[in-house]
């Protein structure tokens, strides 16, 4: 573990997947994938200056960035909508070369560059994914720049989520998961592969409620609530109860609707096939008990804190600043009302 110091500290949960399997086309070894840097950015952005940030991912593998969510259009927040359409115009309908597109997207390309300048800082060195025949063209010419970038940082380490749990149950450890001020967990594709039904991550999940510590997901990460019905104990029993603590929290995430879109035309599509994945996130939770709320249109910005769970959602990139604003309302909260206790104490 890192040395102890007088800062507060935050979880960052990273899916360590690089590949996601699809049911269509049949026998298709799935495409390459990772995690969305601009949902996991703009937090860290937030509390750079504040906190220490301890990071892990399930296996405690490096994770993998996903090129795809480089495209300038993402780096738009709350316009991400209009971002998208001006994004589409000029680069199919005017055919606008690379240079020309981030001549005419400035404020993108600052916040993409003050990102990936973030993301060396403190991720380390991390692998980029493979482009796919519907990538961003723009995205895929700096892909080779941005593999370079992080090739000269120094790699940093990663913890699994079975070492975080054994070092939070060793009394002879000074770690311990209830003296985070927060966890978030970032979206892409990839945690649909490991952040789905694990026990391990059920496990992670109950015991940062059980500390009271604030659990922030976005787009796809919301997944990992799925693992809500699982509890570890110390020897690797694992328990199963459809009946937890988690169950009919109130969440948003990614709708279907919009993942069909992305596999009809966007950078998961097989070109000239169906393309299909092998289950869709709300559905999911949907199934596992959770109250799901959606926007028609999946480019609006939907945030939900449901404060009974200690669970705060957002439903995609478009929503990463005001996710990251109000986790910044939440601790103040929480900071006030602590204060508040001890003055009467």
């Amino acid at each position: 573990m890192a040395p102890r110091t007088e800062r507060p500290k935050a979880l960052i949960v990273l899916s360590s997947a690089k590949r996601l399997p699809l049911t269509e086309p049949a026998d298709h070894p799935g495409i390459s994938t990772g995690f969305f840097l601009v949902e996991l950015a703009a937090v860290m952005a937030q509390f750079e200056e504040t906190h220490d940030f301890i990071l892990a991912t399930p296996d405690g593998e490096v994770p993998q960035l996903d090129i795809n969510g480089l495209a300038l259009n993402f780096h738009a927040a709350g316009d991400l909508g209009p971002a998208t359409a001006r994004h589409t115009i000029q680069t199919d309908a005017e055919k606008l070369s690379p240079e020309r597109l981030r001549e005419k997207n400035p404020e993108l390309l600052k916040r993409r560059e003050a990102e990936l300048a973030l993301a060396r800082r403190h991720l380390g060195r991390l692998p980029v994914s493979e482009p796919l025949p519907k990538t961003d063209r723009e995205a895929v010419s700096i892909r080779a720049g941005v593999l370079a970038s992080f090739k000269e940082v120094p790699e940093e380490r990663y913890h699994s989520i079975e070492q975080l749990l054994a070092m939070d149950r060793d009394p002879s450890d000074e770690f311990a998961l209830a003296d985070f001020d927060f966890v978030h967990m970032p979206g892409g594709h990839a945690p649909m592969v490991d952040f789905h039904d694990n026990p391990l991550m059920g496990e992670l999940l109950h015991t940062l409620r059980e500390a009271d510590v604030p659990i922030s997901l976005i787009c796809h990460a919301p997944i990992a609530l799925t693992s809500g019905r699982y509890r570890v104990g110390a020897d690797g029993t694992v328990q199963v109860s459809e009946d937890h603590e988690f169950k009919g929290a109130s969440i948003t995430t990614v709708p279907r609707w919009g993942e069909r879109f992305m596999l009809a035309s966007q950078y998961p599509k097989v070109p000239g096939q169906k393309t299909r994945l092998t289950y869709y996130v709300d559905v999911a939770l949907k199934e596992a008990g959770y109250d799901v709320n959606l926007n028609l249109n999946p480019t609006a910005v939907k945030v939900i804190w449901d404060a009974e769970h200690d669970v705060l959602t957002g439903n995609g990139p478009q929503a990463v600043d005001a996710q990251a604003a109000r986790l910044v309302e939440i601790l103040g909260d929480r900071a006030t009302v602590s204060r508040s206790r001890t003055e009467r104490a």
